[in-house]
């Protein structure tokens, strides 16, 4: 294999740059499970965007065509950053659910759900207070 650094041409870039900028994400899944003495409890939370959407049938989202307003593609979805955000509060929740069913199932004890979910929310908020800073986890 080549060492050879591939370089982006400004055509790329502004190819990219377009397609992010009117990427929409309509939904969020966030799956969970607490490994427990008698097993493991599992969680699962989907939401949608407030959009025209079939996930039964495949590509069923409403598709704005080229010329459409804008307006009307900006409604159909969140940016990244906002799906970004609405993936944080989903799966904190998804996080906490899972230790409450695993606590109610008798798989943890009522105090290590009542110390994950103090520390669940701890994590969380950081992460949410860092996505609107320019500090992110792991930086010093």
């Amino acid at each position: 294999m080549s060492n050879d650094r591939l370089v982006l041409t400004d055509e790329a870039k502004e190819a990219i740059c377009a397609v992010k900028n009117k990427l929409r994400i309509t939904k969020v899944v966030c799956t969970r499970s607490v490994k427990g003495r008698g097993g493991d409890n599992y969680v699962g939370f989907s939401a949608a965007w407030d959009t025209i959407q079939n996930d039964a049938g495949g590509g069923g989202d409403l598709m704005v065509t080229e010329g459409a307003d804008q307006a009307i593609a900006d409604y159909q979805g969140m940016t990244i950053k906002e799906a970004k955000v609405a993936g944080l509060i989903l799966g904190m929740q998804a996080d906490i659910a899972a230790h409450q069913h695993a606590a109610a199932g008798g798989n943890i004890t009522p105090d290590q759900c009542n110390g994950a979910i103090r520390v669940i929310k701890g994590n969380y908020s950081r992460l949410m207070a860092e996505m609107f800073t320019d500090k992110t986890i792991g930086d010093k």
